[in-house]
């Protein structure tokens, strides 16, 4: 079965193009003229790769992304800006793109870096089944390995289990009370505010480079991973 490639972008030039180039390598193409229709034909039918212009009229491509990421699909993203500047590309980043690429750019690139995205995606896809995921964080209890996006994350044993808990749990608000049982046991008698301590090293590590913040404090709750920033 041919990939699924979706293109949303308002430029008639550009997805005509892309349509052309695509297509010729032996992808399945859909396009789409803005942010709306791209997120409808997203939810019809998930690609196995969103091509995402930035600039659009009615929903714009960061817009786009983060409600994408935060349905909690992972399909990979490549953003596309007519801005050189640093700040554009971390901001996409941030949304939870997986790569950019500056207009105006060689066909060739793009196809290029198509390329990896999908081979990422099916190795991916192949890992074990019991690796735990949510966004770009991913955890593999048999090795005790963590990795946001690309980048490999190195935790103590207690930081592990506390994110392990946290994905075991995606968006459901934890008590602080549940936490320190099921990590410290429930006889603990050590400093009152480790749990705190430790919530603030994890988001540490796992909010370097740049990555927005996916545990998040419900006063008077608990925590909570979710994509909110």
């Amino acid at each position: 079965m041919r990939e699924q490639i979706l293109v949303i972008d308002d430029d008639e030039k550009i997805t005509s193009m892309l349509r052309r180039g695509l297509a010729f390598e032996g992808y399945s193409v859909t396009t789409a003229n803005d942010g709306l229709e791209g997120l409808r034909k997203m939810l019809e039918a998930e690609p196995q790769l969103i091509i995402l212009d930035i600039m659009m009229p009615r929903v714009d491509g960061w817009e786009v992304c983060r409600r994408i990421r935060e349905s909690g699909s992972l399909v990979p993203i490549l953003m596309l800006t007519a801005k050189d500047e640093v700040s554009d590309r971390v901001k996409g980043l941030d949304m939870g793109a997986d790569d950019y690429l500056v207009k105006p750019f060689a066909l060739e690139e793009l196809l290029a870096r198509v390329r990896v995205m999908l081979r990422r995606r099916t190795e991916k896809s192949e890992k074990p089944g019991n690796q735990l995921e949510y966004a770009d964080i991913v955890l593999d209890p048999d090795t005790r390995e963590v990795f946001r996006g690309e980048s490999r994350i190195e935790l103590t044993t207690k930081e592990f289990d506390l994110l392990q808990l946290f994905l075991l749990n995606p968006k459901r608000v934890l008590s602080r009370d549940l936490i320190m049982e099921k990590i410290w046991g429930y006889d603990y008698s050590g400093e009152s505010n480790v749990l705190e301590v430790y919530i603030a090293l994890l988001r540490q590590k796992t909010e370097e480079y740049g990555h927005k913040r996916l545990i998040q404090t419900v006063r008077g709750a608990g925590y909570v991973l979710r994509g909110e920033s």
